[in-house]
C-alpha cells in the first residue's frame, strides 16, 4: 500500500513539474508573435496552449530517453526506485522554485535531468547511470541546439532581408504578421513535442521501478494524455500573466525577425524531439530570437542578458544533480516511503525558497550600494 501511494505522489509531482514547465516558458514561446503585432494576446494564449497540447502526440522518443536511456531502470528497482525518481523531480523543482525567485531564466528540462541523474548516483552509485545516453542523448544536443538554433535564425534573416531588401516596409511587415501565424504555431507545436515527454519520461520510469511496467513496454496513453494536459494548462496560465515581457527583454524584434526566429527554434526543436534529444526549449527559443537579430546588430546589453541566462543554465545540471542527491539523502533519513517523500519535498522546497529570498535580499543590497 505504501508502494502505491509513493507512486501516486511520484505522478502528481512530475504532473506539477510539467505544469511549472508550461508556465515558465510560455513568455519566450508566445511573446515574440505578441511583440510584433502578429496576434493579440487572447488568441496566443487559446492557440498556444491547444498546439502544446497537440504536440505532445507527435512522438515518444524523447520519453524512451528519459525513462531508458539516462537512467539504468534496472538499478532502480521497487520503493527505493521511486524515492529516487521523487528525488530527481524534487530537485528540479527546488531549482525552478530558486531560479524563479530570482527572475533568471533556466532549463526546466535539464534541471530534471539533472536532479535524476544526482539522486541515482547517491543511491545506486555511477553504475546506475546509462553514460553514453546521458552525454550523446542529453549534454550534447544541450550545448549544440542553441547553437543550430542561433546559426539558423541568423541565416534565415540575411536571406529575408536580401529578398525582401528593395520591397515596402508597410506590406512586407504585414506578410510576415500573416506568416507568424505558421511560424508561431509551429514553436508552440514543437514546444509541446519535447517539453511534454519529459514528464512522461519520468512518470514511465516510475512505473517500472514499481513494477507495475515492464522495462521497454512503452508510455501508456494516459501518462501521454495527463503529460499533455499538464504542460498546456501551464501554458494558458504562464500566457495569461507574463505574455509580451520576455522577447523584447533580450531584442527588439520586427515581424520578419519574429517568423525567422520562430522556424528556426521550432525547425531544432522538432529534429530534436524525433531523434529523442530532451533540449532545453527555452534556451533554443532565445538563440533564435538572437540570431534573428544579429543582422541588425545587438547591444552590449542585450549581449550581457544573453550571458545571463547562459549562466544561469550552465549551472542548472551540476547544481539540481546536487539537490537531488540530497533530497534522495533526506528520503532515506526520515525512513524512507511516502513519510521520507514528503520530508524532502518539503524540506528540499523550504531550502530553496529561502536561499532565493536571501540571495535576491543581497543583489538589492548590492545594486544600492
Amino acid at each position: 500500500m505504501d508502494g502505491d501511494l509513493l507512486l501516486a505522489l511520484v505522478v502528481a509531482v512530475a504532473l506539477i513539474f510539467g505544469f511549472s514547465n508550461g508556465v515558465l516558458d510560455a513568455p519566450t514561446l508566445l511573446s515574440s508573435l505578441v511583440s510584433t503585432r502578429a496576434i493579440g494576446p487572447r488568441t496566443a494564449l487559446i492557440g498556444g496552449s491547444l498546439l502544446n497540447f497537440a504536440g505532445a502526440f507527435l512522438t515518444l522518443q524523447v520519453a524512451v530517453t528519459l525513462a531508458e536511456r539516462i537512467v539504468d531502470p534496472s538499478a532502480i528497482r521497487g520503493p527505493e526506485g521511486l524515492e529516487v525518481v521523487l528525488a530527481g523531480i524534487a530537485g528540479a523543482i527546488a531549482w525552478i522554485v530558486a531560479t524563479s525567485n530570482l527572475d533568471l531564466p533556466s532549463s526546466s528540462s535539464h534541471a530534471l535531468i539533472g536532479g535524476l541523474v544526482g539522486a541515482t548516483i547517491v543511491a545506486v552509485g555511477f553504475g546506475g547511470i546509462e553514460l553514453g545516453g546521458l552525454v550523446g542523448l542529453a549534454l550534447l544536443p544541450a550545448v549544440l541546439a542553441p547553437v543550430v538554433a542561433f546559426v539558423l535564425g541568423a541565416g534565415f534573416i540575411a536571406v529575408v532581408y536580401r529578398v525582401f531588401a528593395r520591397r515596402r516596409p508597410g506590406p512586407v511587415g504585414r506578410g510576415f504578421r500573416l506568416a507568424q501565424h505558421f511560424s508561431g504555431g509551429l514553436l508552440a507545436f514543437s514546444h509541446g513535442s519535447n517539453d511534454a515527454q519529459k514528464t512522461m519520461g519520468v512518470i514511465t520510469l516510475a512505473l517500472v521501478a514499481n513494477g507495475v511496467l515492464a522495462e521497454g513496454e512503452g508510455t501508456p496513453f494516459w501518462v501521454v494524455l495527463a503529460a499533455a494536459a499538464a504542460i498546456a494548462l501551464g501554458t494558458a496560465i504562464g500566457s495569461g500573466r507574463v505574455l509580451g515581457k520576455s522577447v523584447p527583454r533580450i531584442i527588439k524584434i520586427d515581424p520578419a525577425q519574429g517568423f525567422t526566429s520562430e522556424m528556426s527554434s521550432s525547425t531544432t526543436i522538432l529534429v530534436a524531439s524525433l531523434l529523442g534529444f530532451p533540449l532545453s526549449t527555452t534556451q533554443v527559443m532565445n538563440a533564435g530570437v538572437i540570431g534573428a537579430g544579429a543582422a541588425r546588430g545587438i547591444s552590449a546589453r542585450r549581449w550581457g542578458l544573453a550571458r545571463s541566462v547562459t549562466r544561469a543554465w550552465l549551472l542548472t545540471f551540476p547544481a539540481t544533480a546536487v539537490i537531488g542527491g540530497l533530497a534522495f539523502g533526506i528520503t532515506s533519513l526520515a525512513g524512507g516511503g511516502l513519510i521520507g517523500g514528503l520530508a524532502a519535498l518539503a524540506l528540499v522546497g523550504i531550502g530553496a525558497l529561502l536561499a532565493s529570498r536571501r540571495m535576491s535580499h543581497r543583489a538589492v543590497r548590492l545594486a544600492r550600494t
